[in-house]
Parts: structure tokens; sequence; C-alpha cells
């Protein structure tokens, strides 16, 4: 049974009037609504939703804790009777985006991987341990410089590589490392190739006793000092390596320091210093980095972020998402998946040029939010999210590095 509240009236003909079915699962009980009620039908719920509300429903229904499993046209519910679960809209089939093959890689040589292994890292010498969260932020996250000038550590953007911190663990062995993003073009801040940067964000948390618990790798590095040694392997991934079309559309969402990659990726394609070498990578595209974080102080990099913006207004885009200062439409704090929630049905849009890519680095539980939007937006044009998504990844345009 359908839950006819939401829709209001009837449908119509007209395109933005038109009515779609939502299949939820996980729905908290509403306030006010007894238990037995009969929307509810084998653990899932469904709503009558219009064309022109679709996106409001998304964030109240995530506000409720309910996970959309399917978006379908409400006339062929209707013609289906509403008995079976509601899947993919099959009707104009012709008319749905298809993604294009898969976009152009690096080759197997252009990518080096796991020059430096755990039994034999390569030692190199801090340069800078800088502070990043500005006063009144929240947290301690460093941007550390190391020196790689001794070896024959290579890396290009969106590569990750390995700490190794010094002591033992619990045990007297010997503590295990630990990937970090590279935030660092291939070369380096310098511009020398003979640098490799991290931005790393001290972690700490509560045992169940309430004691204060400072995660092993992450303390180390935040109190390296310049002219420590520091233990590095790889590097390692292919992931998050951008596409080689300089004319491609990379939209980038990240929260705290799943930045890291991002800002490698924004200094290869907008810097004056790495586009003065780099005769082969003249990046004509467009960027959008929707980067979330607790509060204005916690903006890492801001300085440099917004000059970059300045500078190139109409290849780079800069939108955030500051949780405790921000408000999201239903007037809760405004998430990454808030915001990417707004922006969706342009995200949308994009996503049908061949020449787009997504990357998303940070805390795994964005990841939901964003697809709930990325669902909703997709189910406007009668097209499934979770099946094109797959042919995006397939094709090598959907990158996720979450944690």
């Amino acid at each position: 049974m359908l839950n006819a509240s939401v829709a209001g009236g009837a449908a119509t003909t007209t395109y933005g009037n038109r009515l779609f079915i939502y299949e939820v699962i996980g729905l908290r009980q509403a306030e006010g609504e007894p238990s037995d009620s009969s929307i509810r039908r084998s653990g899932s719920t469904f709503f009558k939703v219009p064309y022109s509300r679709m996106n409001q429903e998304m964030q109240r229904i995530l506000r409720l804790g309910g996970k959309i499993v399917s978006i379908r046209p409400a006339e062929e519910a209707a013609a289906n009777n509403g008995a079976a679960p509601l899947q993919a809209a099959a009707e104009e089939p012709a008319a749905a985006p298809t993604p294009a093959p898969a976009a152009k890689k690096h080759s197997a040589e252009d990518v080096p991987v796991n020059i430096y292994r755990p039994n034999k890292p390569f030692v190199g010498k801090v340069l800078s341990n800088e502070p990043l969260v500005q006063e009144g932020g929240i947290g301690v996250v460093q941007h550390l410089t190391f020196d790689i000038s001794e070896g024959d550590l290579r890396y290009i953007e969106g590569q990750s590589i390995g700490i190794i911190p010094d002591g033992t663990d619990d045990k007297g062995k010997p503590h295990k490392l630990r990937l970090y993003s590279i935030a660092s073009t291939r070369h380096g801040d310098h511009v020398d190739d003979k640098t490799v940067s991290l931005c790393v964000r001290q972690l700490q948390y509560q045992n169940e006793a309430g004691e204060t618990i400072n995660g092993v790798c992450s303390t180390f590095l935040c109190g390296l000092k310049p002219g420590d040694d520091v233990k590095i392997t790889g590097p390692v991934g292919k992931e998050m390596l951008l596409p080689a079309d300089t004319d491609a559309n990379v939209i980038m969402m990240g929260t705290g320091t799943g930045i890291a990659p991002f800002r490698a990726y924004l200094w290869r394609m907008f810097k004056d210093n790495e586009r003065a070498i780099n005769s082969e990578y003249q990046f004509n595209g467009k960027a959008w980095l929707i980067f979330g974080i607790p509060t204005t102080a916690n903006i890492l990099y801001k300085e440099e972020l917004e000059a970059l913006q300045a500078q190139y207004p109409d290849n780079f885009r800069l939108t955030y998402a500051i949780s405790r200062e921000q408000k999201n439409e239903a007037g809760g704090r405004m998430y990454i998946q808030d915001r990417v929630a707004e922006h969706a049905d342009e995200i949308w849009n994009l996503l049908k040029d061949e020449k787009t890519h997504v990357y998303i680095c940070g805390l795994r539980g964005m990841e939901d939010g964003i697809d709930q939007a990325m669902t909703v937006a997709a189910a406007k044009e009668d097209v499934v999210w979770s099946d094109y998504q797959r042919t995006l990844k397939k094709a090598g345009r959907w990158h996720v590095e979450t944690y």
C-alpha cells in the first residue's frame, strides 16, 4: 500500500508533475504513527512522491534512518498493481544515458608500484611538519614533506605510500605500516622531483574505560621534526589516478584529510610552476571540489584553494559543506552528502558526459548519502542509479577510496 500523503493530488501528464514510487527500508517509525501502519509491508515502506519534491523527500527519508531501495514511475507501479517489488523503470529505454567506453588509462609502465617494500623500506628525512588546522579548529592535522632525493621513490597523483612508525607493538614486534594518500604532485611541493608530502590527522578516540587512545602511526607522524628519519614503502594504488584527458570534468568529493589526493590533482592542474614544466599536461577541463569539514578553521589548504578558484574561475569550482556552521535544507547539520544532494541533478547531468570522472575520498559514511542523492537524480529520467553506477565503475569513471 502507498503513502499518498506525500504526493498531494493525483498525477498529471506534465513531466514536472509525474509521480514516483519510493521503496524504503530501515525507516524509523514516525512519531504518532501506529505500529501496524498500513504503509509498511514486508519490511518496506512505499511512498508516492511528485517529481518536484523528490530531493526533499530523499532528505526526509535519510533523516528518519531509511534507505531508498528503488524508485519507479507511479504509472508503472499502478500497471503492476503495486504487487511486485519496485525495480528499474523500463519506460523509454532508448532515452536513458549510456556511459561511454572505458576512459583512457595510464599504461602499466607509467604507474610505479612497490618500489620499496616493508622488508626493505626507503628511509627519508623530514623536511617540514606544518599545522593545517587554524585557531579554534577541531583536532590536529599536519602537512608533512619528506626528502626522497637519496632514493628511487617515484609516484603519480592519486597513489599512496606506506609509513612504518618507529617502535614496537605490545607484543614486541615492529609496528605494521599504514597507508596514506599522497598530497603532492609527482614533482613534489618544491617541483624538483625530490619530495613527497602527506596530509595527516592525528587519530584520537576513547576506549571503553574512557581513556584517550592515540593512533600509533598518525601520532608518530604528527610528532616528527625536521631532520627525523621516516621509513617509507610503496607507492601503491591505481584506483584514484587522474584521467589522461586534459579536457576531462573532474568532480571531487572529500572529507577532512580525504583532500590529500585532490590537492595533488589541483596542484597538477592549476599551479603555475606545475603547468610550466608539464608540457604534456595542460588541463583545460572543469574541476569541482565538494569539501566536507566541521568548521571554517578546519578547511585544509583554504588560502591556496581559494586562490586557485580566483585565478581559474571558469575551470575550478569550490563548494564547502561546513557541518557545524551551515544548515541543510531540513535545518540539520550540513554534511557533504547534503551538499551533494543539493547539486545531485547537476552532477547527474555532468555524468552523462563521457569526459566526467567522480572521485570520492575520506570517511566511508558519506557514500550511502551520496548514492541516495544520485538515486533520486537518476530516477527522474527513469534510470536505476545502482546499475548506472556499475557501468561508470567499469568504464573507469567512478573512483572511491574511503576508510
